[in-house]
């Protein structure tokens, strides 16, 4: 592994605030820590008011005998998948520096690639746990949307975004959601995962050969399913978000101080009408229904985790290499179903994502350590 030079690029801020030997972790700077102020990633944040209060999950994991070990860097604003923040530094991805550390939780997952923490909490409203969770060769779990208190999280109203966690093996992720979830019980499976497929077209063929042969060799019996409105589901949860993140940051566009990416986007989503949102929610509905209809008699299913290895920091200036990363990942933040993906070995980043039904988070982590544990196509270490 080729580790940063300077792997605290990672925090935005160094903390030490918690039990000495608890599970150490990096908070995402769009979660509030109280007596320090929630930039989000953005200079035009820098001169709020500090948090009067922790966030809900911050309380939680510091009740759990957790220790926060710092503020984590982020895109700007959580708008933004490739990490790449001009006013704040870009964090380093450990494993392939040249490649995108991944967004908007991009402080979160080189923090824990680096070696840095234990776990990380980030905030995936479109995939941000769960894309660099793979930029950086490492697991991320997006879990059932509401499951998770976003209560001191910013935005502060979102349909879409979910507290999550990132961590280096299956079963730390399991650790970590037992720390910030009060909620959370483990499970341990007393059979072999009834496993399905989804099928996937358009796969870059780096990404989509050796995954097929990975999961033939390790999971043979596997299935397929066809989950027909994918495509659909994209696009209508670009539009929510877009719509969404323009209400909570549309104040914000007069601030010289804002970044020349974010400002495009925040004021590109201004356009999005109230048909297009109403459209949107109607495919949120069925999208819901359909992938409620394919878990009807199976554990989990499987996606790729990205169509196409993640950008270099140079081809990341194209905006074209860069939105499709999240083409399996954000459609289940439309539907709200909690997903985890795990890094597959290789030289490049690879992984898979699994899906599982509403509320069975704690099953689809056992079912993560479970194929960490007997497939070889995944990575096991800690690192």
């Amino acid at each position: 592994m080729t580790v940063s030079t300077d792997p605290y690029l990672a925090l935005f801020q160094r903390l030490d605030i918690g039990s000495a030997g608890g599970l150490a972790v990096a908070v995402k700077d769009c979660i509030d820590i109280a007596g320090q102020v929630t930039s989000s990633g953005s200079p035009a944040l820098v001169d709020r008011v500090p948090a009067s209060r922790n966030a809900r999950v911050v309380d939680d994991l510091l009740a759990s005998g957790g220790r926060v070990i710092g503020k984590a860097r982020m895109h700007e604003l959580a708008f933004g998948m490739t990490g790449i923040n001009a006013a704040f530094g870009t964090p380093v991805n450990p494993r392939w520096p040249d490649r995108i550390p991944g967004g908007s939780s991009s402080g979160s997952a080189v923090a824990v690639a680096g070696g840095l923490c234990d776990a990380a909490i980030g905030t995936d409203t479109g995939g941000s746990v769960r894309q660099p969770a793979i930029c950086c060769g490492i697991y991320g779990i997006k879990p059932t949307f509401g499951r998770i208190s976003r209560d001191g999280c910013h935005p502060a109203d979102s349909s879409l975004d979910c507290v999550g966690v990132l961590a280096r093996s299956a079963a730390t992720l399991t650790k970590a959601m037992a720390v910030i979830d009060p909620t959370f019980a483990p499970e341990t499976l007393d059979r072999a995962p009834r496993i399905a497929r989804v099928k996937a077209d358009d796969l870059d063929p780096r990404v989509g050969e050796p995954l097929v042969y990975g999961l033939m060799e390790g999971l043979p019996e596997s299935g397929y399913v066809q989950l027909p409105g994918m495509a659909e589901a994209f696009e209508a949860a670009m539009t929510i978000i877009g719509a969404e993140t323009h209400a909570a940051c549309h104040d914000l566009l007069d601030d010289p101080r804002l970044g020349a990416d974010v400002r495009a986007r925040i004021g590109a989503a201004g356009a999005i009408t109230l048909d297009q949102l109403v459209r949107a929610e109607a495919v949120r509905a069925r999208f819901t229904d359909e992938v409620d209809a394919a878990l009807a008699d199976i554990d989990i299913l499987i996606t790729p985790a990205l169509p196409t290895l993640p950008p270099t920091l140079t081809e990341a200036r194209n905006p074209k290499t860069v939105l499709p990363l999240t083409r399996f990942l954000r459609p289940f933040n439309l539907t709200g179903h909690p997903a985890i993906v795990l890094p597959v070995l290789g030289d490049v980043p690879l992984g898979l994502q699994i899906i599982g039904r509403k509320g069975s988070d704690a099953r689809l982590c056992a079912i993560a350590e479970w194929m960490a544990e007997t497939c070889p196509l995944f990575r096991k270490e800690e690192f």
